[in-house]
């Protein structure tokens, strides 16, 4: 079970979508954030004229998928004024975060940003800056640093990002993956907090039904992002990905339309819709 923890959340504006900071109890973390629109007022925070870590959030208009760049900067006011940022079109928010004791030094930001882009490409997330030089740190120094992370993890859903959660955090044994079987293939998976996570090598039929627009829509982008590739006859998931609803994954999947409360079962069996009654 995990331990309980209280979360301080300011609306500096009163709007839950406007300038807003949240703190964790005991941590010397902060989180500011807020939207484009109000990109002035959250730069002339005090906070944002030292080192942090900061992400700019938007849409990919091609792909329709979640679209994020990590940065880090000694003076992050500065770095979100920079026309670098001012040009790139598709960010829509911001979430800063800095240390309340300026604790965090040049090293520490950049061993941060480096850690978070790695755990972004694992998830497959679509970043607008993949790189990273990261930093190597003393012993004690990451394993602060790694604790400074696990905040971050924990207050970004908080604040309305959830894409960089590990949807197979929790998994407590064999009995919650659930599968879902087409023509000889096979696809595993299981419901997540915010979706139904497919599993890294599950499989999905190589062509979608020709009235399945919507369906056909979202396994083409899956392709162009490398999510889904091909493996002769079928196509593979090269990595864990989190739909939005087992449904969803099911039509990827079977290539068309697909109740997934009906096409994911359990080992023995079992339909998702009778298990979920069964709870």
């Amino acid at each position: 079970m995990n331990a309980s923890t209280t979360i301080k959340l300011h609306l500096v504006e009163g709007q839950p979508d406007e300038l807003r900071t949240a703190e964790i109890s005991n941590w010397s973390g902060k989180a500011v954030a807020g939207s484009r629109k109000n990109l002035a007022d959250l730069r002339a925070r005090e906070e944002l004229a030292g080192p942090g870590i900061y992400f700019l959030i938007g849409e990919d208009e091609k792909l329709d998928v979640s679209k994020v760049y990590v940065g880090e900067a000694e003076n992050v006011s500065k770095r979100l004024a920079s026309r670098k940022h001012a040009e790139r079109d598709f960010w829509a928010s911001v979430i800063v975060f800095v240390s309340k004791d300026q604790n965090l030094t040049k090293a520490h930001i950049k061993y941060l940003e480096g850690e978070l882009i790695n755990r972004g490409q694992s998830l497959g997330l679509l970043l607008e800056n993949s790189r990273s030089s990261g930093a190597a740190l003393p012993e004690s120094d990451a394993a602060d640093m790694d604790a400074f992370l696990a905040k971050i993890y924990q207050l970004l859903p908080v604040l309305g990002v959830r894409f960089f959660e590990n949807p197979q955090r929790g998994a407590a044994s064999d009995d919650e993956w659930l599968y879902c079987k087409i023509k000889g293939l096979v696809a595993t998976g299981r419901r997540t907090s915010s979706g139904f996570v497919v599993l890294k090598d599950s499989q999905a039929v190589l062509d979608h039904r020709p009235s399945a627009v919507h369906s056909a829509i979202r396994r083409d982008k899956l392709v162009d992002r490398g999510i889904l590739a091909s493996g002769g006859d079928r196509l593979v998931f090269s990595r864990d990905y989190e739909f939005s609803s087992p449904s969803a994954a099911a039509a990827t999947i079977r290539g068309g339309a697909s109740n997934g409360q009906v096409c994911w079962k359990n080992k023995s069996g079992v339909q998702l819709k009778d298990l979920e009654e069964a709870d």
